[in-house]
């Protein structure tokens, strides 16, 4: 366990730090359109949880490139694991394609879905349509940063990640006073582009690995496949989340543009509240896979569980720290007294939520690499649409914002649970062994 520990740690410190800056963008950028009006804010809010919708289609090939590559590469089948990076990229193209007209086509009746204010879809509008754009360039640099994790660069990953943030934070500054929220969207396209050049560039310089035109657009069957095996049921399983979480959206939505503008305020100190846990989670994916391509599967077990409790301490004690501290951050989004004291109260909720989060983090993603991909779906979905997506409109529906929170909570620790019912009594190791016997044959 002493050579498995810091290969954790040195994954996850960068893994974190990337993810934090992803967060500080979207706050920022809540924080620039809520200076506008609390009305911007909710607008702001609500285009990205649209883009965060159709984006999470995504996860069918985001989902199993990670995975797969680091058996490959914990099997020491070095050439399959190229195949597969170059097989994800023509991947991404179709997949990025497709959302983007999505977002194009449908961006007014998605608005309409979620029960977008009056009031909102003016400013709603026009920014999920410059958005659109941008996400066949996200698609790709996700895969090009998850081939570079899988490779355990995650360090390399992390400065490209801190170049592409700092230059859409400051685009974003500059464009944002002067053309609203549509300012958002071009820069976050320009710095998307700078992203690629840089991943491509580290794709040459660390690995060795450069793709050809075809690769862009060319979509190999066997290397497809096996992406999918893994893709589609975590994508499965994240799209019914999305689509369970939407329901709480329409519900606030439903309530009001202040409920409306509560809710993205406080969800962007919950999403830094996370991280912790959300970092732990994809560096554990990584070294199991690894570990998994290995045969190695009782240290694997070994690392799940410690990383279940290190991320179990963080996650309750920076939720209590954020909660302790909330009165101070809402204040950095905006000054409206009712705003602040709902958002006090959700943050009280998040204490007890992201415990029960943890385990979802961590397991989901160790049973995934540990090739139990299916599980996760079956035994998610009836509790995403019993308890959050149920829960949330019939407690929102009554108790407000605050019900819809409780909704949150009580569906994590449900879901959390069983995730880990699942690890604890070795269920996920009959697939393990499949998986490692798969790669020695081939």
């Amino acid at each position: 366990m002493s050579q498995i520990q810091p290969r954790l740690v040195s994954l996850a410190w960068p893994l974190f730090l990337e993810l934090c800056l992803g967060i500080a963008v979207g706050m920022l950028g809540t924080a620039l359109a809520a200076r506008l009006s609390d009305t911007g804010g909710a607008a702001f809010a609500l285009a990205n949880h649209v883009v965060g919708m159709l984006f999470i289609l995504f996860r069918i090939i985001g989902a199993g490139v990670s995975v797969v590559i680091t058996q490959s590469l914990g099997g020491r089948r070095r050439d399959q694991a190229d195949a597969l990076a170059r097989a994800a990229l023509g991947a991404s193209t179709w997949m990025g394609l497709f959302i983007a007209a999505l977002a194009s086509l449908g961006a007014e009746p998605l608005l309409h879905l979620l029960n977008a204010p009056a009031e909102v879809i003016p400013l709603a509008l026009p920014l999920l349509l410059a958005l659109a754009p941008a996400l066949p360039l996200d698609a790709w640099n996700a895969s090009l940063a998850s081939v570079m994790r899988a490779h355990l660069r995650t360090r390399d990953t992390l400065a490209v990640i801190v170049c592409m943030h700092a230059s859409h934070l400051l685009l974003a500054w500059l464009l944002m006073p002067r053309i609203g929220l549509p300012g958002f969207a071009l820069a976050m396209g320009l710095s998307r582009l700078l992203g690629i050049v840089l991943h491509l560039w580290l794709w040459r310089a660390r690995l060795n690995l450069w793709p050809r035109w075809g690769n862009w657009w060319r979509l190999p069957r066997a290397e497809l496949a096996a992406i999918l095996h893994i893709g589609l049921p975590g994508a499965a399983e994240n799209i019914a989340y999305r689509l369970a979480f939407m329901v709480s959206v329409a519900v606030a939505g439903k309530l009001g543009a202040t409920a409306l503008a509560t809710q993205a305020y406080t969800q962007q100190l919950m999403y830094f509240v996370l991280l912790a846990g959300l970092a732990t989670g994809f560096a554990a994916e990584i070294v199991v896979g690894h570990m998994i391509g290995a045969g190695k599967l009782h240290q694997a077990d070994k690392l799940v569980r410690k990383a279940m409790g290190r991320g179990l301490l963080l996650s309750f004690s920076v939720a209590l720290s954020a909660a302790l501290a909330a009165p101070w951050l809402l204040r950095m989004f905006t000054n409206e007294p009712e705003i602040i004291a709902t958002g006090c109260t959700l943050m009280w909720i998040t204490v007890i939520l992201e415990p029960g989060r943890t385990f979802n983090l961590v397991v989901i993603n160790a049973l995934r690499a540990a090739g139990d991909a299916r599980y996760p779906v079956m035994a998610g979905a009836s509790s995403m649409i019993l308890v959050l997506a149920g829960g949330t409109w019939l407690l929102g529906l009554h108790w407000g914002l605050v019900g819809v929170w409780i909704a949150y909570a009580l569906d994590e620790w449900v879901r959390g649970l069983l995730m880990w019912r699942r690890w604890a009594r070795l269920d996920w190791v009959p697939h393990a062994r499949a998986t490692h016997r798969r790669l020695r044959r081939q």
